[in-house]
């Protein structure tokens, strides 16, 4: 796949990588990501559509196509479900419906935006690909959801964390880390000396470091074990990786156990990705920064961390007040008539 890079001296991204067996290393022109991104995703489609020119397959099985899409280096995620759905449905009889049916009977309680990764975007591409010229309409996501604890909700909420549960859920109010980095975080990753965890493997693609809060350091260093991955089951094994393009949620891995101790701190709707938004909403208030959260959360443009400032507008109190005070501005004088 291709991704977006950047050059010692050069201030424009670069697309780097191999799409469908085309190898491309050139300048975007750019250095605003999301303008890069753009162009990295209209350069993405000029390749498939130089690769389908010619006499449209039309009749071809989505079966063949999304294998012929796969051997050719299409994205290879979430494809399996899609071929047992579809099958030897001839591609140009996959519709919006057909494509809208998919979603809903392979991800029944998914989000919008689950159903747009694993369901929309790979069929429009095999659609491209095969030559069937469709716009293929998404699902319109509905705005983030922005939840997250004050201190003291965070500290009931570690007291009510079982034993080999607790360290993990420090780690990640202390981090803002993903659960799906932490799960399965190796020691080799870890610097308790230095203070510093680094994510070689991240969503967005690009590795990532983040100083390690002093609490958080020891209770890390009064961890058992030093070796493989750093945080464990409660029986001492690992927790198992994702199995198959379905198995998507880190979270539900350790669900039971996270849902448990929100119940017994007394708390109210708060799923493990909010210990995501705590992290954040933490920081903001403390720093008024978005760029340090940014780089250290791995967040890929500001504008998805600009909506932790707008959490908690009780940071603003003070420098609200230190605006100019012109005084009690005094009331209408008695007797005098109102305006019409």
């Amino acid at each position: 796949m291709l991704k977006l890079t950047k050059r010692r001296r050069s201030p424009n991204f670069y697309a780097r990588g191999t799409f469908l067996k085309v190898a491309v290393d050139q300048s975007l022109g750019t250095g605003d990501r999301r303008q890069a991104e753009a162009l990295l995703a209209r350069l993405q489609n000029e390749i498939i559509e130089r690769q389908t020119r010619g006499p449209v397959r039309t009749s071809e099985e989505f079966a063949a196509a999304a294998l012929r899409y796969m051997e050719a280096g299409g994205e290879r995620r979430f494809i399996a479900p899609l071929l047992l759905h579809f099958g030897d449905i001839s591609v140009d009889q996959i519709d919006q419906q057909a494509i809208d049916r998919a979603a809903s009977a392979l991800y029944p309680n998914g989000s919008a935006g689950t159903r747009n990764r694993q369901v929309y975007t790979p069929v429009s591409a095999i659609l491209k690909f095969a030559g069937v010229a469709r716009d293929v309409r998404r699902l319109k996501a509905p705005p983030g959801r922005i939840r997250w604890l004050t201190e003291d909700g965070a500290q009931r909420l570690i007291a009510a964390c079982s034993p080999h549960l607790c360290p993990l859920v420090m780690f990640l109010l202390y981090t803002g880390a993903r659960i799906g980095e932490v799960l399965w975080l190796d020691w080799r990753c870890v610097d308790l000396a230095r203070g510093h965890v680094s994510f070689p493997k991240t969503k967005n693609g690009r590795a990532r470091g983040v100083p390690l809060h002093r609490d958080l350091m020891a209770t890390l260093a009064n961890l058992s074990h030093r070796d493989g991955e750093v945080f464990r089951r409660p029986d001492g094994k690992l927790y198992a990786r994702p199995c198959g393009a379905s198995d998507v949620s880190a979270g539900s891995k350790i669900g039971t156990a996270f849902q448990g101790a929100v119940r017994r701190a007394g708390i109210v709707d708060f799923h493990v990705h909010d210990c995501r938004h705590t992290w954040a909403t933490w920081h903001f208030a403390k720093h008024h920064d978005l760029i340090a959260p940014q780089n250290l959360g791995g967040w890929r443009t500001l504008a998805m961390v600009t909506r932790y400032a707008h959490a908690n507008t009780d940071n603003y109190r003070e420098g609200m007040n230190a605006l100019p005070s012109f005084g009690e501005i005094p009331g209408k004088p008695e007797g005098r008539k109102q305006e019409a």
